[in-house]
């Protein structure tokens, strides 16, 4: 393995840890590295823990067989993967062997109304299993986006989403997550789904489809026409983590949701002042708009009650129950709260 890097104390640093290994190390080409033995593998995960971002960027790995002059070694650095990037297909090998398995499914969260923590819908988060585990849908999406999957990968989570909920949903509805950046031309792209939701008999004003705040920043004009798509198609559409990021308010006016999902860690946060502040802004920015509001995170029956008090309608956390394949419809822990709109429809 040669190692290429302008930076000199960055091959220092890669020659320490490989003689910490055991590892065969020479510099014969000013500017290069060149590493070999049994623990390569475990020099990638040093590597990976005491590199900057920036550091793991700039240098680059090649691994083929070793060129016979100067010139086709600069040759074959040049068109070499950064160690960034093999670090992160490294790290992520496990799930992105998952994602050539057929076994994927969903795992359903309840989201309730706050006045009585009766179930009103579910949250549906992709999960699949590798050798025995159970790998989660974080994993499972970084994986894909480091292999150029994420398109496949996020079509296989609106299915598997609807179909898996077909046969106990009712009349309850369902938020499926999707990546804007995953769907080009929606027309196109959303057939699948439109197709999933047909033959589960799943009627689409029972569909919230749901993505992050981040993914919306990313490309707001792009995402205004693939939630266009869907609010013609009979779906409505949340915003999720709302509150996370500095332009929430301008995207909450921008996107108009019908439901706005209250970031975890802010939640999670209160009673904090600065975070007070920002539930209470957002919550009545969105009441404003015709939007529920949703608080995620909720964990205790204090948090519940916080998040009560600032005017959120609809709360999800392990308080009310944990993902589960197959969820339990159990009748409702009655609590009265008076104020607190009734339905996922607001008005």
């Amino acid at each position: 393995m040669v190692l290429a890097s302008r930076t000199g104390h960055a091959l220092r640093m890669v020659g320490d840890a490989a003689r910490e290994l055991g590892l065969d190390v020479r510099r014969d080409v000013p500017g290069t590295l060149w590493v070999s033995g049994p623990g390569l593998p475990r020099l990638l995960e040093l590597m990976a823990d005491r590199f900057t971002a920036v550091e793991l960027r700039e240098m680059r790995l090649y691994s083929g067989p070793l060129p016979a002059s100067r010139d086709e070694l600069v040759s074959r650095l040049l068109g070499a993967p950064s160690l960034e990037a093999v670090v992160t297909r490294s790290s992520a090998a496990p799930a992105v062997r998952a994602l050539h398995a057929d076994r994927f499914f969903s795992y359903y969260q309840p989201v309730v109304r706050l006045a009585d923590e009766d179930v009103v819908a579910y949250e549906a988060l992709l999960r699949a299993e590798q050798d025995g585990q159970l790998v989660p849908g974080g994993d499972l999406f970084t994986a894909a986006e480091s292999a150029g999957w994420l398109h496949a990968l996020d079509r296989i989570g609106r299915e598997s989403a609807i179909d898996g909920a077909a046969a106990w949903l009712g009349d309850r509805e369902l938020f499926v997550n999707f990546n804007p950046t995953s769907i080009y031309r929606p027309e196109v792209c959303l057939r699948t789904t439109e197709r999933a939701a047909r033959r589960s008999g799943i009627d689409m004003d029972r569909l919230v489809f749901e993505v992050v705040e981040s993914h919306a920043v990313a490309d707001a004009d792009h995402l205004l026409g693939i939630l266009e798509y869907y609010r013609r198609m009979g779906a409505r559409v949340a915003l999720d983590d709302v509150g996370a990021g500095y332009s929430s308010l301008t995207l909450l006016a921008q996107v108009r949701p019908e439901v706005v999902k209250l970031d975890k860690a802010l939640v999670q946060a209160l009673p904090d002042a600065g975070a007070t502040a920002v539930v209470r802004a957002v919550t009545a920015l969105a009441h404003e708009l015709g939007a529920v509001v949703v608080a995620e995170g909720i964990e205790t029956e204090v948090t519940r009650d916080l998040v009560c008090d600032l005017g959120a309608d609809l709360g999800q956390g392990w308080l009310f129950g944990r993902p589960e394949a197959a969820p339990r419809l159990a009748t409702p822990r009655v609590k009265d709260r008076s104020g607190a709109t009734g339905t996922l429809r607001r008005g």
